[in-house]
């Protein structure tokens, strides 16, 4: 996600930031603000961070200052949220005019989910992945860009994360079953012309400007 980072930023709020691990990704003297709802995560982060405040977005938006943060992250967060459009709504108040909003959801096109829901016939969640049990909101690159826009964001960049076809899958445990896994979602991409081109990608990430 680190390639989505905007030239310049100075004050940052990571929405969900775990235990801090994505400050050491920032590349410029900042002050860093997060929100992270688990209570062990939240004390190892304020380890690293300026402020830590623990709970989620919208049981503490009050206490997050308005018009300061020129940059706000959102890196695997927005599919957790009961209502993603609030928090895309919200989020502006917070915001300095001009400041980027960078993020990445699950890609619900993935090779893996769609074999699950078209060959299998199934929905079943797991414990992680695509279908994590805990997702409440899934996106495809088309209806991610629609959300944005329609909040009025300037989409400066999206892109897939994590090609397949490059990558393979982490939670494969052999080399055949991920050599299979590419071999199959290349050849959609193939037969189909492009079409189905963004299959490869598990995740799609932005940057989006506040305008």
């Amino acid at each position: 996600m680190a390639r989505f980072l905007p030239e310049s930023y100075h004050n940052v709020l990571e929405i969900g930031c775990a235990a801090g691990g994505f400050y050491r990704s920032l590349k410029q003297p900042c002050e860093v603000w997060g929100v992270e709802p688990n209570t062990n995560a939240a004390h190892i982060a304020a380890l690293s961070l300026n402020k830590v405040i623990v709970g989620r977005f919208s049981d503490v938006i009050a206490d997050l200052p308005d018009g300061y943060f020129d940059l706000v992250i959102c890196n695997d967060v927005i599919e957790h949220m009961n209502d993603h459009d609030a928090f895309l709504r919200d989020i502006k108040s917070k915001m300095r005019p001009g400041g980027h909003l960078i993020g990445s959801v699950p890609n619900i096109r993935h090779i893996t989910a769609l074999f699950k829901i078209l060959i299998k016939r199934d929905w079943e969640y797991s414990e992680s992945g695509i279908l994590d049990r805990t997702h409440l909101r899934f996106f495809t690159k088309k209806s991610l860009l629609r959300t944005l826009r329609e909040h009025a964001y300037d989409v400066e960049d999206i892109a897939g994360i994590g090609s397949i076809i490059r990558y393979g899958i982490a939670n494969k445990p052999t080399a055949l079953e991920n050599l299979m896994y590419r071999t199959i979602t290349l050849a959609v991409v193939v037969l189909t012309l492009g079409f189905y081109w963004d299959t490869q990608f598990p995740q799609y990430g932005f940057r989006a400007r506040l305008a």
